[in-house]
């Protein structure tokens, strides 16, 4: 037992090194996932999602996904894994290699369980990542246009229109107000501020800006309780324009907006956060994809968001 649980601990090591690597070269290689997730008319359908299921991928996964797509050129991000695609009849091509995606689980050891039962105490688990591998179905011959492209709707993803937006961002319920020069969320005062609308070259530009802005909205005490960094700079406060950054690349990928780096500067930051903590990429994307839930939900339930939106779920 001790051997397989030291094997564990070792392959989930192995998991968040291994990823963190990755995406620090794609970083210093000037491709950063989250800004740039796709190439130009590649992949422009919203978020990465499970065909068989219809399910969205969130986290990391939502990262790894992303940068396959953009590498490979894929035509969407739409994905299964080897099994789903030979029980809906397709065939992943000879030679095609998968995608390596993780899903998080837990495993209580027996010692655990026997001092559980002994004391009455409830029984440790520890975290533990696996990974699995999905292809993309471009990868995978005999698929139904349906399972290939999904459901077809009018105006689905795509060129966003300034009234989508502007409701999308008003059903959020979040305090916005304008004037100044300046962008930023007062955690004191529950609002954000933003520059007037024609500061801004277009409405896409308006939106990336609000919906960073957003997500520091949505982590606050009373919503999401996620913890904020206090000084430019600090590690911190560098966690937090993380996860930010990544959830305004999801929303604007729903909402049909290319998704851009609001501050350069802050890549040399985000490199040295990488490399001292393996686990920094993982919880910041967790953290954003939780917060997009957050703001897509909200959305929903004020009505009147006015764009198609993923399903909520998130695939296994």
């Amino acid at each position: 037992m001790a051997r397989t649980s030291r094997k564990a601990g070792e392959d989930r090591q192995d998991i968040y090194t291994e990823v963190t690597e990755r995406i620090i070269r794609e970083v210093e290689g000037g491709v950063i996932s989250w800004v740039r997730p796709w190439k130009d008319g590649v992949g422009q359908d919203g978020l990465p999602v499970n065909a068989a299921s219809g399910r969205r991928y969130s986290g990391i996964n939502l990262l790894l996904l992303w940068m396959s797509a953009s590498g490979h050129g894929y035509s969407t991000s739409r994905w299964l894994t080897y099994r789903q695609a030979a029980e809906v009849g397709g065939q992943v091509r000879r030679g095609e290699r998968g995608t390596m995606v993780v899903y998080a689980a837990t495993h209580t050891p027996r010692d655990e369980l026997e001092r559980s039962n002994e004391s009455g105490e409830e029984p440790r688990s520890i975290p533990f990542l696996k990974r699995f591998v999905v292809f993309n179905v471009d990868q995978i011959d005999g698929l139904s246009n349906r399972m290939r492209h999904g459901e077809q709707v009018a105006d689905a993803p795509g060129i966003a229109r300034n009234g989508d937006l502007d409701r999308f961002v008003a059903a959020t319920g979040a305090d916005m107000r304008f004037g100044g020069s300046e962008a930023y969320y007062s955690r004191s005062g529950d609002y954000i501020q933003m520059p007037p609308p024609e500061a801004f070259g277009s409405a896409q530009d308006l939106f990336t800006v609000q919906a960073h802005e957003l997500a520091h909205w949505a982590g606050a005490a009373h919503r999401l309780n996620r913890e904020f960094g206090a000084r430019f700079g600090d590690a911190a406060y560098m966690r937090e324009e993380l996860v930010a950054e990544i959830a305004a690349a999801q929303l604007s990928a729903v909402m049909g907006v290319p998704p851009v780096l609001r501050h350069a500067a802050y890549v040399q930051h985000w490199l040295l956060l990488l490399r001292e903590d393996r686990h920094a990429i993982f919880n910041a994307a967790r953290h954003a994809s939780a917060a997009v839930d957050f703001l897509l939900n909200r959305a929903r339930a004020n009505e009147g968001a006015g764009c198609v939106q993923p399903d909520m779920g998130v695939a296994a």
